[in-house]
C-alpha cells in the first residue's frame, strides 16, 4: 500500500515536493489549499479588460545561475527571457535601480568612471560610524546621508514599517551596487518570466494522478494522524496555533487602474520619498514585451504589517521575531512525521529560486531514506 503524504500549500514549495514523491510510485499525496488557486503568491492570471498577464501578488522574476534549476522550470512551461530593469522615483529625479554608474553620476552630477566611482562613493564614508550596528548606520557608512535619504531611507521605512535603525544591517546585502552601467536588477545567467504564467506551470507540476489537490481548503494540524507524514508549507506559528504569539511579516495592498496607452513606460518605478504613501508601480504589459496590448493595467503597491487575515509576505525577523522563532522550533522537536519548508513553513524570505532548490534537494533526502528519518525541516530556519 502507498504511505499516504499530506501537504499544505499549493506554492512553488508544496507542490515539488508533491511531483517528486508521486512519480516514486511508492506515495500518493494529498495538497490542501486554503485559497481558490494554486501558486501561492506567484498566482498570474490574465486581466480580462486588458487581456494582460497580471502577477496578483506582486511582480515575480524567476533568475537564477543554476541550469539544473532552470531546466526544471522550463520543462514545465516555455520562460521568455526578461531584465528586470527597475527605475527609482527620487526627490532629486528618476534615476535607474539597482545602484549603477549610471546612477551615481547623474545623482552627484557627475562623469566618473569604475575606478573613480570607487574612491568616490568611499569619501562618503562617515568616519563617526565605525562598527555600524543596524540598517541606517551601515548604509550611512556606505552612500553618505545624501543618497542614502534621497533613495533608501524612505523607502525601508514604508516597506518594513519602522525605523531602518531598528533593522538588522545583513538586510542591506539586498541593495546591490555596480561600478559599470549594467541596470538589470540581477545578475544570475538565466532570468525569465513563463509565458503561460506561473499558475499554469504549478498546475502542470500537480497533474499527477497519485496526486489529489484540495483547493479551498485549509489543512488543520490535527489532521497530521491521518497522514503517513505531512509537509507544512504553510506558516510555521500557524502550525502551533501561535502559542508563542505570532510571528511579524509584512503584508501587501494594491490599488488597481486601466487605462489607455503606456502609464509609465518602464515595469516598475519605486518611489523613495517617504511622503508618498505607496511603495511602487508595476505595469504589467512591460513584463511580456512580446506581446501588444491596447490597454494597460498597473497597481500601486502599498506594504503594512501582516494581520490574521492577510497574506503573508515578508518576514520581518526582528529580534524579538527570532527569539519567538526559537521557540517555536525548538517546539517543532516534539513532533513527528512532519516537515516545514518553504518560506513560510521556514520563516525565512526566499526567492523562487531557492524555493526550487531546496525543495527538490528535500525530495532527493526523502527518496533515499526511510520515511522514519525524514527532516524536520527543508532548510535551518535560524
Amino acid at each position: 500500500m502507498k504511505a499516504h503524504i499530506g501537504i499544505a500549500g499549493a506554492g512553488l514549495a508544496g507542490a515539488v515536493i508533491a511531483r517528486e514523491l508521486a512519480e516514486t510510485g511508492s506515495y500518493r499525496v494529498s495538497v490542501f489549499e486554503e485559497r481558490n488557486h494554486v501558486a501561492g503568491n506567484c498566482h498570474t492570471s490574465r486581466d480580462e479588460q486588458t487581456g494582460v498577464m497580471v502577477h496578483q501578488y506582486s511582480p515575480h522574476i524567476f533568475y537564477t545561475d543554476s541550469e539544473e534549476i532552470w531546466d526544471y522550470m522550463n520543462s514545465w512551461g516555455k520562460f521568455e527571457h526578461f531584465e528586470n530593469k527597475v527605475k527609482a522615483n527620487t526627490a532629486r529625479g528618476i534615476f535607474p535601480l539597482p545602484i549603477n554608474l549610471m546612477t551615481l553620476n547623474h545623482f552627484f552630477n557627475k562623469k566618473m568612471n569604475p575606478a573613480e566611482a570607487r574612491d568616490f562613493l568611499g569619501s562618503l564614508n562617515n568616519p563617526d560610524i565605525k562598527d555600524p550596528k543596524n540598517f541606517e548606520e551601515m548604509a550611512l557608512k556606505i552612500f553618505g546621508s545624501d543618497f542614502y535619504y534621497n533613495f533608501i531611507y524612505g523607502y525601508t521605512k514604508k516597506l518594513w514599517g519602522v525605523h531602518p535603525s531598528l533593522l538588522p544591517h545583513s538586510l542591506l546585502k539586498r541593495i546591490p551596487i555596480r561600478f559599470n552601467y549594467e541596470d538589470s536588477y540581477y545578475s544570475e545567467k538565466f532570468q525569465g518570466i513563463p509565458v503561460s504564467g506561473y499558475t499554469e506551470i504549478v498546475k502542470r507540476i500537480l497533474d499527477h494522478p497519485d496526486i489529489e489537490l484540495r483547493q479551498s481548503t485549509k489543512l488543520d494540524p490535527s489532521k497530521k494522524k491521518d497522514f503517513d507524514h505531512l509537509f507544512w508549507s504553510a506558516p510555521l506559528d500557524s502550525y502551533f496555533d501561535h502559542k508563542f504569539g505570532r510571528l511579524n511579516y509584512r503584508t501587501l495592498m494594491f490599488e488597481k487602474f486601466i487605462d489607455h496607452g503606456d502609464h509609465q513606460g518602464n515595469p516598475i518605478i519605486n518611489y523613495c520619498e517617504e511622503e508618498v504613501p505607496f511603495l511602487r508601480i508595476s505595469e504589467y504589459k512591460h513584463f511580456t514585451p512580446n506581446e501588444k496590448h491596447e490597454k494597460t493595467i498597473f497597481f500601486k503597491e502599498y506594504s503594512k504589517w501582516c494581520g490574521e487575515n492577510d497574506i503573508p509576505y515578508y518576514p520581518v525577523r526582528l529580534n524579538q521575531d527570532l527569539e519567538t522563532l526559537k521557540k517555536y522550533v525548538e517546539l517543532s522537536h516534539s513532533e513527528s512525521n512532519i516537515t516545514f519548508l518553504g518560506r513560510l513553513g521556514t520563516y525565512r524570505y526566499l526567492d523562487m529560486h531557492t524555493v526550487v532548490s531546496e525543495s527538490l534537494a528535500l525530495a532527493r533526502m526523502c527518496k533515499a531514506n526511510s520515511i522514519t528519518q525524514w527532516p524536520r525541516f527543508s532548510a535551518s530556519p535560524l
